[in-house]
C-alpha cells in the first residue's frame, strides 16, 4: 500500500515551514526552524516533504490560503533538496523509493516554480546516488518530454526537459561512462537531438542547452551524430525563440574547438549569422553569445585567416557593441569623487599569494601583464591593465554529480566585473587586430574619427576602448597617428566622465610602449613624459575607479619602460608617497604593484638617500597598520620583497622588525596548521602567509651584507633553520616551492649557520628529489618544487663538500631519475643536471661507480645552459667524476669532448672557467689521450673548429 501522511504531523509540518518563512514574526520563525531541524530526525520527514511538493491541491486538513500554500510547497521542496544533499545516506530506502515514485508529478505541477524545484530534487538524488540508482529516470524523462502517451500537458514536458537539462549538466562526465557494455550517453544524446523539434520552445532550448553540455567533452555518442546536430542547428537558426537560438549561436563556438572542419564551409553564412544575431540589441545575452564566435575564431589557429575577407561586416558590429548599453549606463554613470569615501569589504577583492619563484618564471617567459583579451578585470588585485576579460569556467573538471554550489557569475555585484556584450567585443576586436593587423585599423580608424570628439561621452569612451583594443595587433600603422592621438588622449585623462577617463588610463598605458621606446629625447619629452605625467596624476583622481584604471595603467607603463624611468624616479615615489596617504584599502593594492614594478625594474636607481627617505616610511607606515591576518598582507609583503632586492644593503635599518614579524608569522601559521591536524573543527591556516612571509625572509637574506643577515638569524625565536624545516615538509606546494628557495639563499649567503642543521635538512631535501611522491594531479607545482630543491641542493652541495657524503648515494640517484626522465620539464633537467655536477665537486669518488649512469643526460641538458658561474661549477664537479672513471664515458666520450670545446667564448670571460676549469679540462684530455690508442682518428670525428680550439688550448 502507498505510504499516505497523517494528519497531524502533516498540519505541524505545514505550519512550521509556513511560519519559517516569517519575517514579521522572528519569535514564531525561531520557534519553527527549531521545531524542523527536530523533524529532520524523523525517518518519514522526507515523505511528508515530498507529499508537500507534488500535491497541487491542498489536503482537506490543511487550511492554508492559496499564496501560504504555494509557499510551503516550494519551502518543502527546498527542505527536502537539502536533506538529500546532506543525509542522502541515512534516507531509509523506503523513503527514498517513494520519493523516486512520487517526484515525477512535481514535473507535471501547473506551477512553473514547483516544476522547477522537482527537477532540482531529481538532479540531487542522481548527485548522491549515482545514475545507476535510479535506473527508471531516464526512461521516465524521455516519455514525458516526447508525450508518448499524447496526454502530458505543455507545462509537464517543460518541466521534465527542465530536469533532464539539470541531470545532464550536472552529471556530464558520469553518463558519457561505460556501465556493463553500456553508456548512458548513447541513449541521451539521440533523444535530446529528437526533442530540439518539438513544438514547445523552453523543450527545445533546454534540449539545445543541454546538447551544449557534451559538445566541449568530444563525447563519442554525439561525435557520431555530429551531421545530424549540424543540420538541426542550421534549422533552428531562425527559430523565433531567442533562447533557442542563443543556444544555437553557444553551439557554433563549441564547434569551432571540437571539429573547426565542419564549421569552416558554412563560414560565409555563419558570419552573417553571427552579425544578425550580435545586433539583437533586445537580448544582449544572444547578442553575447553571438558575439563570443568571432573571439573563438579569431583564436583559432586553423580558423581565423577565413574571417579575412568579411571583416568589413565582422568590424563594424563590434564597434557599435562596444557602447555601454542604457543599462549599463543608469548603473554605472554618475561615479561622483568618492576618494574620500571609506571601502566596504565586499568591495575589497581577494587577493591570493603568487610565489616569487613562480612570478620570475612568468617573467621569463615573457609572461606580463601587458592587458589584452585573457584579463579579468581585476585593477586592483594585480596589476593587471585589461579591460576585458571572461571568467574561465570553473567546473570543467567536476566529476560525476559534482555541481558548484553558488553560481553568481551573472549577477556580480560589481557591474564593472561582469563579462558583457561591451567587453567580449572588445577583447574580439583585440583578437582581429592581432592576427590581421592593418585591415583592422583600416575600418576601425572612420570609426574613431567619428567617436573620439563625439558630444556624447558613451560614444568617446567607446572609441577609446576600441582604439585601445587595437594596440597590440595594429601598433606599426596606428604608429604615424600616435603623436596626435597620444596628446589627445592625455586631454581627455581631464573629462568630466569619470568612465571616459577611466578607460583612457588604460589606453594610454597599451601605448606605453610606443611612449617609452622613443629614442629622440625631443620625442620624449613632447610624448612620453606628459603620457606619464597625465597617467600619474590620475593615480591622485577623486574618483576611486579612476585612481585604479591610472595605477593600472602606471604599472603598464613600468613595465614596458623598465630601466629608462631611472631618471624619473623622484617624481614617481613623491607621486606613489602621496597615493600611500590618500587611498583606501581596495586601491592599495594595486598601488603595492605599482611600487614592486618600479623596484623590479629601477632596481639600485631606488636606492638613492632621498627616494628611501620619501618611500619607505609610507611603506612601513602600512606595514604597521596591516594585522598579521589581513590579506593585504599578501600584495605588501611580495612589495617588500622587490623593495628589498632593489634596495640592497640600504634596506638594513629596516630589516630588523620586518624579518622578525615574517618568523612570527611563519611560526603562528605552523601552529594554526598543527592544531587544525589534530582538532577537525578548527579551519586550516591560508598558506599565502606562508608563501609570502618566506619570500620576503629569501629577499632580505639576498639583500643584505651577510653579517647583518647572521644577527638576523641570531635573534629570530624561534629558531630560523628549524621553522624553514617545518615549512620544508608542508603539505602545501606553494610553501615548499619557497621554502627551498630560501633554503638556497641561506646557502648561498650564511651558509656557517645552515650547517649545523644539514643532519636535519638533507634527509627531507632527498625525499623532495623524488618524482614518486609527486601526486599526479600536482605535476606542474610539484615540478616547481622539485626545481628549488634541486637548486639548493646544488648550492650546498658546493659548499659542504665532502660532508654529504652519507646522501650522495640517494641524492645521485634520485638526479639521475629526474634527468632521465622524458616527463621532466627542461627547466628542470637542467637544474638537476647542474646539482649533479656540483655534488661531484666536493664527493666526486661517491659519483665515480654512478658515472655511466647519468654523463650523457648531464651532457645533453648542460649543453641547453648558458655559460654562467653554476655551469662552470657543474662542469668542474663533473669532470672531477670522469677523472676518477674515464671508462665509464665510453658512450659519450664525443659528447664530453664538444662540450668542452666550446667552452671557447667563455675563456677570458669567466675567471672560475679560465682558473679552474681549464687546468681540469686539460689534465682530463691528456689522461685520454693516452688512454686512446690511435688518439688522431678519434679527434677527426669533430669539427675543424672544434679540432682547433681542443688543440691549442689544450695541447693536444
Amino acid at each position: 500500500m502507498e505510504w499516505q501522511p497523517l494528519e497531524e504531523p502533516l498540519r505541524q509540518l505545514a505550519g512550521y515551514l509556513k511560519d519559517s518563512l516569517s519575517g514579521h514574526d522572528q519569535n514564531a520563525q525561531k520557534h519553527a526552524t527549531l521545531m524542523l531541524s527536530q523533524a529532520e530526525a524523523s525517518p518519514d520527514i522526507n515523505n511528508y516533504l515530498t507529499y508537500l511538493v507534488i500535491n497541487a491541491r491542498q489536503p482537506p486538513c490543511l487550511t492554508f490560503s492559496l499564496e501560504e500554500f504555494h509557499a510551503i510547497r516550494c519551502a518543502a521542496a527546498i527542505m527536502l533538496k537539502n536533506d538529500i544533499k546532506n543525509s542522502y545516506k541515512r534516507v531509509p530506502a523506503s523513503s527514498l523509493s517513494y520519493i523516486r515514485s512520487s517526484i515525477f508529478l512535481g514535473l507535471e505541477d501547473p506551477n512553473s516554480q514547483i516544476r522547477n524545484y522537482a527537477g532540482i530534487v531529481i538532479t540531487e538524488i542522481v548527485r548522491r546516488g549515482g545514475i545507476l540508482g535510479w535506473q527508471e529516470l531516464l526512461p521516465g524523462l524521455f516519455s514525458l518530454v516526447s508525450n508518448e502517451g499524447g496526454s502530458v500537458s505543455p507545462g509537464a514536458q517543460e518541466g521534465a526537459m527542465g530536469a533532464l537539462a539539470k541531470v545532464c549538466e550536472d552529471n556530464k562526465q558520469g553518463l558519457d561512462r561505460d556501465y556493463n557494455g553500456q553508456r548512458p550517453l548513447n541513449f541521451i544524446i539521440p533523444k535530446l537531438l529528437e526533442f530540439t523539434s518539438s513544438p514547445i520552445a523552453k523543450v527545445r532550448a533546454h534540449a539545445l542547452a543541454s546538447l551544449n553540455v557534451f559538445i566541449p567533452q568530444k563525447s563519442q555518442a554525439l561525435l557520431l551524430t555530429l551531421d545530424s546536430l549540424l543540420a538541426q542547428l542550421f534549422l533552428l537558426a531562425n527559430d523565433p525563440s531567442n533562447d533557442v537560438r542563443r543556444n544555437v549561436c553557444r553551439a557554433f563556438v563549441h564547434l569551432v574547438d571540437i571539429r573547426p572542419d565542419k564549421i569552416a564551409p558554412h563560414m560565409g553564412g555563419l558570419v552573417d549569422y553571427m552579425v544578425s544575431q550580435q545586433r539583437k540589441t533586445d537580448d544582449p545575452e544572444l547578442a553575447l553569445d553571438a558575439a563570443e564566435f568571432w573571439l573563438c575564431v579569431g583564436e583559432h589557429d586553423n580558423l581565423r585567416a577565413a574571417l579575412g575577407p568579411f571583416l568589413p561586416k565582422i568590424v563594424p558590429v563590434l564597434l557599435e557593441s562596444m557602447v555601454y548599453s542604457e543599462e549599463e549606463i543608469v548603473m554605472l554613470e554618475g561615479g561622483e569623487d568618492d576618494a574620500d569615501e571609506e571601502d566596504r569589504a565586499e568591495d575589497i577583492k581577494p587577493s591570493f599569494a603568487k610565489s616569487k619563484a613562480a612570478r620570475t618564471a612568468a617573467a621569463a617567459n615573457g609572461e606580463t601583464d601587458v592587458g589584452g583579451p585573457d584579463e579579468i578585470l581585476d585593477l586592483g588585485a594585480n596589476g593587471s591593465s585589461g579591460r576585458y576579460a571572461k571568467l574561465a569556467d570553473d567546473d570543467e573538471d567536476l566529476s560525476e554529480g559534482e555541481i558548484e554550489e553558488y553560481d553568481d557569475a551573472d549577477d556580480v555585484a560589481d557591474p564593472e566585473d561582469r563579462w558583457t556584450l561591451r567587453k567580449c567585443s572588445a577583447a574580439a576586436l583585440d583578437v582581429l587586430a592581432s592576427v590581421f593587423h592593418g585591415p583592422v585599423f583600416e575600418i576601425t580608424l572612420p570609426y574613431l574619427k567619428d567617436n573620439l570628439r563625439h558630444s556624447e561621452w558613451p560614444y568617446r569612451e567607446a572609441a577609446v576602448l576600441a582604439l585601445g583594443a587595437v594596440a597590440d595587433g595594429c601598433l606599426h600603422v596606428v604608429t604615424p597617428h600616435l603623436p596626435d592621438l597620444v596628446l589627445y588622449l592625455v586631454s581627455l585623462l581631464n573629462d568630466p566622465e569619470p568612465l571616459v577617463r577611466q578607460i583612457t588610463c588604460w589606453t594610454l598605458g597599451r601605448y606605453s610602449l610606443w611612449a617609452s621606446h622613443l629614442s629622440d629625447p625631443t620625442d620624449s619629452a613632447r610624448y612620453f613624459e606628459p603620457m606619464m605625467e597625465g597617467i600619474l596624476t590620475k593615480m591622485l583622481d577623486n574618483n576611486k575607479r579612476v585612481q585604479e584604471a591610472g595605477a593600472s595603467a602606471f604599472a603598464n607603463l613600468e613595465e614596458q619602460g623598465k630601466s629608462r624611468l631611472t631618471p624619473y624616479a623622484e617624481p614617481i615615489v613623491r607621486q606613489f608617497v602621496s597615493c600611500f596617504g590618500k587611498y583606501k584599502d581596495r586601491n592599495m593594492f594595486i598601488l603595492y604593484d605599482c611600487v614592486q614594478t618600479l623596484a623590479e625594474h629601477v632596481g639600485q636607481g631606488l636606492a638613492r638617500p632621498d627616494l628611501v627617505d620619501m618611500l619607505m616610511p609610507a611603506l612601513i607606515h602600512r606595514w604597521n597598520k596591516v594585522s598579521d591576518k589581513s590579506r593585504e598582507l599578501f600584495p605588501l609583503l611580495e612589495c617588500l620583497s622587490y623593495v628589498a632586492t632593489a634596495l640592497g644593503s640600504t634596506f638594513s635599518p629596516f630589516a630588523g622588525p620586518i624579518f622578525s614579524r615574517c618568523v612570527r608569522i611563519i611560526h603562528q601559521n605552523l601552529e594554526e596548521h598543527l592544531a587544525a591536524v589534530n582538532n577537525v573543527a578548527l579551519d586550516s591556516p591560508d598558506k599565502d602567509f606562508l608563501v609570502t612571509s618566506l619570500d620576503l625572509l629569501s629577499a632580505i637574506i639576498q639583500a643584505l651584507e651577510p653579517e647583518k643577515s647572521v644577527e638576523l638569524l641570531a635573534a629570530s625565536q624561534p629558531s630560523f633553520f628549524e621553522l624553514l624545516t617545518f615549512c620544508m615538509e608542508d603539505p602545501s606546494n606553494d610553501v615548499r616551492q619557497s621554502s627551498y628557495a630560501l633554503l638556497g639563499d641561506c646557502a648561498i649567503y650564511v651558509f656557517p649557520q645552515l650547517q649545523p642543521f644539514l643532519p636535519s635538512i638533507l634527509p627531507i631535501l632527498s625525499e623532495q628529489l623524488d618524482l614518486d611522491k609527486i601526486p599526479p594531479k600536482q605535476m606542474d607545482t610539484g615540478f616547481s618544487v622539485v626545481n628549488n630543491a634541486c637548486w639548493s641542493c646544488g648550492e650546498i652541495a658546493m659548499r659542504h663538500g665532502k660532508v654529504m657524503g652519507p646522501y650522495v648515494d640517494t641524492i645521485v640517484l634520485r638526479l639521475t631519475d629526474i634527468i632521465t626522465s622524458p616527463a621532466v620539464p627542461n627547466s628542470l633537467t637542467e637544474n638537476a643536471a647542474i646539482a649533479l655536477g656540483r655534488l661531484g665537486m666536493g664527493s666526486y669518488q661517491e659519483l665515480a661507480p654512478h658515472l655511466a649512469n647519468f654523463a650523457e643526460q648531464f651532457l645533453d641538458a648542460a649543453e641547453k645552459v648558458d655559460f654562467t658561474d653554476e655551469k662552470a661549477t657543474a662542469f668542474e664537479g663533473f669532470t672531477m667524476v670522469v677523472v676518477q672513471n674515464p671508462h665509464a664515458m665510453e658512450k659519450c666520450l664525443a659528447k664530453f669532448f664538444r662540450a668542452i670545446a666550446n667552452y671557447k667564448g667563455t675563456l677570458v670571460s669567466n675567471s672560475r672557467t679560465r682558473d679552474v676549469l681549464i687546468p681540469l679540462f686539460h689534465q682530463t684530455l691528456t689522461g685520454y689521450k693516452s688512454l686512446i690508442p690511435d688518439f688522431n682518428a678519434f679527434m677527426g670525428q669533430f669539427s675543424a673548429d672544434d679540432q682547433r680550439v681542443l688543440r691549442s688550448t689544450y695541447n693536444l
